[in-house]
């Protein structure tokens, strides 16, 4: 095999990100090496780019960009058992210690030690990628690779949704970025009644209807709360999934809750915000649940079975594919907000 491949490098502590020649990387006993078939762009990929504040805190440049992946194994360590040459797989993110007490009793995804892949270590965003054992993902060969490439947001999807119990429910999705919009399949699949999202980018409001939303609002135009009363009466709705992270939307998606409802948070605020807790949850004995990655592997059992059986159609969300080495074109399209999921293929 050759040592070199391509990757996407955050090479320098500022903006943007080179697309360079590098050694294949060496794998320890328990690694893989995998050859890259198909990976996408994630929000936390463009904060790398953008090198924001959060990026600042958590990257030590220069490092190999990405985590959402599928692809071939072709090298395996000395203790993997997991899988062997030749197995198709995906990968979780994160990469848990293994001895902490969130470990130990089941909860690796909430790792108290945690470090990410293409965060902490080396990404995928290359011809080739190095995956840890633990994360390694075995995934059905008859999966479209590219719907394999982003089962880890797909996971996140499901994570958030589940909590709703939405079968039959009113649902209110609040941000429709590439993660809300596969939320909408997923609440569609687990048997949602009817489906609002708020979205103020008016493609993915577009892309908001083929996933599958009932209803689609501008909440820069309307007053969500008054919109949810004009669709679902006073009741309000039975479930909020908040995917954006801005203020306005955690509040509006909070107060839109009829009382004894569920909301799910997977949107990162950038800064502390201030809620009516005694009003607006405590006295609505409203459920809130926060929801951070995939549970390992439960999740992915859940994923690999619907795309599997082609219970969820992901075709509308993956809006561009385009080569690995043409990574700004999608980064332009991140900023503008004009795409779904974007898949780069070495």
């Amino acid at each position: 095999m050759k040592n070199k491949m391509h990757a996407i490098v955050k090479e320098k502590p500022e903006y943007g990100a080179v697309y360079k020649e590098v050694e294949i990387p060496e794998i320890g006993p328990e690694q893989i090496l995998i050859q890259v078939k198909s990976t996408s762009i994630c929000g936390s990929d463009f904060h790398i780019y953008k090198w924001n504040k959060w990026a600042q805190d958590n990257i030590e440049p220069p490092q190999i960009m990405g985590h959402e992946v599928a692809g071939d194994v072709i090298e395996v360590g000395s203790r993997v058992q997991k899988v062997k040459k030749g197995d198709f797989v995906s990968s979780e993110t994160h990469i848990p210690c293994g001895h902490c007490y969130q470990c130990e009793t089941g909860q690796e995804h909430i790792c108290r030690n945690m470090k990410i892949l293409g965060v902490h270590q080396d990404g995928v965003f290359a011809e080739y990628a190095v995956l840890e054992e633990v994360d390694v993902w075995k995934t059905d060969p008859s999966i479209n690779k590219d719907f394999a490439s982003i089962q880890e947001p797909l996971g996140n999807a499901i994570d958030t949704i589940l909590p709703g119990e939405v079968a039959g429910k009113d649902v209110l999705i609040t941000g429709a970025g590439p993660v809300g919009l596969i939320a909408i399949a997923v609440a569609n699949t687990f048997g949602a009644a009817n489906i609002l999202v708020s979205e103020p980018n008016e493609y993915r409001r577009n892309l908001s209807y083929e996933m599958g939303a009932d209803h689609v609002v501008n909440p820069i135009e309307v007053n969500l709360l008054e919109a949810v009363q004009d669709i679902f009466g006073n009741k309000g709705v039975d479930f909020t999934a908040e995917m954006s992270g801005h203020p306005d939307a955690i509040r509006d998606g909070i107060k839109a809750v009829t009382p004894g409802g569920i909301v799910s948070l997977l949107g990162l605020p950038d800064d502390k915000l201030s809620l009516d807790l005694t009003n607006d949850i405590i006295f609505k004995n409203i459920k809130v649940v926060g929801i951070t990655g995939r549970k390992m592997f439960s999740t992915w059992h859940i994923a690999n079975n619907l795309l599997k059986n082609e219970k969820i159609n992901l075709s509308p969300v993956i809006t561009h594919k385009m080569p690995l080495k043409d990574f700004e074109k999608g980064m332009k399209l991140m900023e503008e907000g004009n795409c779904g999921k974007i898949i780069l293929k070495p």
